[in-house]
Order: structure tokens, then C-alpha cells, then sequence
């Protein structure tokens, strides 16, 4: 009898938090993504190469609106009680987000309600969930702030006979080269504890704060790596050669030169293809322009002001720190050390994505088609880092052992 704990990733993306728990020993039954390009990438590697999910025949192995599968599934959900032990994933947070245009009645934050319906109906053990920091904020109304989101949906999940803790945890300090701090829930359903008295009683929390250290030591891995520990061995200088794309180059494999690398690049070698690592092409004068701003060491606020850029969020990347918070429009950085922005593949690792998974769709996408389309940038910026989906997933099954 295989007695792996079983999970629903709901709002999966890409897959990075499904991966994470792969990697942590669950077993997902099924996961749900409403973009048919983010699932694309899912399916890729997690259902075809990994065997990962045990696909309900119920339910077409496909990308799925999840008030569609409300609507056609309520009976098939419930029947699933005391089957799944953990209902990961938070829906997608744009009309949350602080660096979009924060928008209270954006229809995106109605998937809330969505997700706590499904949660009532699964009846799970356990639930986690994360979305960004400003789901913690309440919004503005006449000069009012109001509740934040994160204070309703832990009072309707304690209705549903949930104990519930929220923090915010910065996975920079989890070894992803990156300050990303974003809002963690998880919820244990009180019933379960009941029925387990011998239950751990130390929170997500405290566990995976502890288990940290242990955590990287055995993956031969440092707890907060530079932007250059991630990519240094991605430069444009290695080489170049055609890509998958005409009219385009992407790059080739340098010699590892950290942990972090050689961690992510398992079985890959020097001269093995590198996966969606395209790079940009910029004009001369775009080009110009960063190779000044890397040449005279300008901030991102002397960049955008030397060359008159409206564009606020241009970062110059810096190689021997974290880089922020990456979203999901590349052309808010520009590389630490050579005059373009960052490849796909380059993205991927800043997320602690090994060199194995292969990303499918557009690279990317503009215009009215953003809405429709979510291209390799953005199902990386949209991610949970797989070496954090990794910890939570250990300490998560921990908590119901």
C-alpha cells in the first residue's frame, strides 16, 4: 500500500508548489489551472515525465476554471472526504497585488469564495495556502482602510471547523535567491486533531523555520544565495546558438560556479541543451542604454532619470545580492552584468526551478492577449518556489504523521 499523503493543487500555475511537494514525497490526485499555457507546462512535466498526479477519470486531464468544476463536480468533491489529506494552492492575486493596481472589486478576488467552497466540500486534514503580502492589507475606501482579505478568508475557514495561522515569510531566507515575501496560511481541520491526540502540536511555522538549516545542509545549499550564485554560468558570453524560435539565439552552458548551480543543474552538462533560454533582442540604443547603466554603476532612480524613463520599476540587478521580487514582465530588470534583460531559463532559477523543466507557450505576450495569455515569464513570476514548496511540504507532512 503506498502510503504517500495525497494533495489538490488548486490555481497550480506552472506547477512550482506541485513540484515542491513531488519532491517532498506527496502524491497529487489532481490540480486545477485555468490557463491552458500554465497547465501546458504542468502536464509537460509533472503528469507525462514524472507520473506525479493519479488523474480522476471523472475530471478530463486538463486545464479546468475551478467554479466550471464547482458547478459540474459537487458530488464527485464530496466523495473525496477522508481521501485527501491537503488542499495547497491560493487563488492568483493580481487585484491584491501592491505592485499592480490594487482593485477591491477586481472578479479575480471573488475566487475566494470559490476556493472556500471547495475546501468545504473536500473536507481536507490540512490546508495551505499562499498569495501576496497585500492580501494582508485592507483596501482604501474613502480614506477608510478596509478588512483585509487575509482576516475574512481565516474567519469563514474557522466556520468550516478549521484551526488557522497566517504569516508572511520571506523565501529568500528559505536558500531562493530572492526577496519574495509573500502571505502563507495553513489551516488543520479540528476534527482530525480530535480523532489524533498524539498530534504535533508545533505550529507550520515554528517546524519549518526550524527545519531550515538541516533542510539546505542536505542539499548542499546556502540560505540566502546571490543573483550571481543562481545564473553566473547563463551568461550571453558563453556562446550563442540558434534557438527553438527563428530569428532568435539562445544560450549555452558555462562551468558551474556555485552550489546553487550545481543543484539545479543535475544531470545537465556543459554541453547539453539549456531550456528557454532565449535571449531578448534589443535595438542598439536599448542596448547602449543598459551597457551605461552597468558601465557607470547607476541606481535604478539615476537610470531612469538619465535616460527620461517613465517606466518606474526598471531595476538594475545587482550580482552578489537577491535579486526583489520578480514579476512577471521582464523587462522590469536588467542583468547584473551584460546590456539585456533575463532569460526565461534565467527567471526559472532565480525560482529555484531545475534545468529539467521545460516550459511550454509564448515567451511572452502584450496587449489585449495579457489577459488571455500567461507566457513562460509569467508563469514563472507567478510561481511558488519549488525549493520552498519543498520545506512546506516536508513540515506539512510532518504535522499529520
Amino acid at each position: 500500500m503506498n502510503n504517500s499523503k495525497t494533495y489538490i493543487d488548486l490555481f497550480s500555475g506552472c506547477g512550482g508548489l506541485s513540484l515542491g511537494l513531488h519532491n517532498a514525497g506527496w502524491k497529487g490526485a489532481f490540480a486545477i489551472e485555468k490557463s491552458e499555457d500554465a497547465f501546458k507546462t504542468l502536464e509537460h512535466n509533472l503528469i507525462k515525465k514524472k507520473k506525479h498526479f493519479d488523474w480522476p477519470s471523472w475530471l478530463d486531464q486538463k486545464h479546468h476554471d475551478i467554479n466550471q468544476v464547482l458547478e459540474d463536480h459537487s458530488e464527485n468533491l464530496i466523495a473525496l472526504r477522508g481521501k485527501i489529506d491537503l488542499v495547497a494552492g491560493g487563488p492568483p492575486c493580481q487585484g491584491f497585488s501592491m505592485a499592480g493596481r490594487r482593485i477591491e472589486n477586481d472578479s479575480r478576488n471573488d475566487l475566494i469564495n470559490s476556493y472556500i467552497k471547495f475546501i468545504d466540500l473536500v473536507k481536507p486534514k490540512l490546508i495551505f495556502f499562499e498569495n501576496v503580502k497585500g492580501f494582508t492589507q485592507g483596501f482604501k475606501k474613502n480614506d477608510q482602510k478596509g478588512r483585509a482579505y487575509s482576516l475574512y478568508v481565516i474567519e469563514e475557514l474557522k466556520k468550516k471547523g478549521y484551526t488557522v495561522q497566517g504569516h508572511l515569510i520571506n523565501f529568500a531566507d528559505y536558500g531562493v535567491p530572492q526577496k519574495r515575501t509573500r502571505f502563507i496560511l495553513v489551516g488543520i481541520q479540528n476534527e482530525f486533531v480530535e480523532k489524533n491526540s498524539n498530534i504535533n502540536k508545533e505550529t507550520f511555522f515554528e517546524q519549518i523555520k526550524n527545519n531550515k538549516a538541516n533542510f539546505l545542509i542536505n542539499k548542499n545549499l546556502t540560505v540566502n544565495p546571490s543573483l550571481e550564485n543562481a545564473i553566473s554560468d547563463l551568461l550571453q558570453s558563453n556562446g550563442q546558438i540558434e534557438s527553438e524560435t527563428p530569428n532568435f539565439k539562445a544560450g549555452i552552458y558555462g562551468q558551474i560556479e556555485s552550489k546553487y548551480q550545481k543543484h539545479l543543474r543535475k544531470y545537465k552538462k556543459q554541453e547539453s541543451k539549456v531550456d528557454s533560454h532565449r535571449f531578448a533582442k534589443h535595438t542598439d540604443v536599448v542596448k547602449n542604454r543598459f551597457q551605461i547603466a552597468l558601465d557607470e554603476k547607476l541606481t535604478s532612480s539615476t537610470y531612469r532619470e538619465r535616460f527620461k524613463l517613465k517606466k518606474s520599476s526598471t531595476k538594475i540587478l545587482e550580482a552578489n545580492k537577491p535579486t526583489p521580487t520578480i514579476t512577471t514582465l521582464p523587462d522590469d530588470y536588467i542583468h547584473y552584468c551584460e546590456p539585456r534583460i533575463m532569460t526565461v531559463r534565467e527567471y526559472a532559477r532565480i525560482q529555484s526551478f531545475p534545468d529539467t523543466y521545460q516550459f511550454k507557450g509564448k515567451y511572452t505576450t502584450g496587449g489585449k492577449r495579457r489577459t488571455q495569455e500567461v507566457p513562460r515569464y509569467s508563469q514563472i513570476g507567478n510561481a511558488i518556489p519549488p525549493l520552498f514548496g519543498e520545506q512546506a511540504g516536508l513540515v506539512l507532512k510532518q504535522l499529520i504523521s
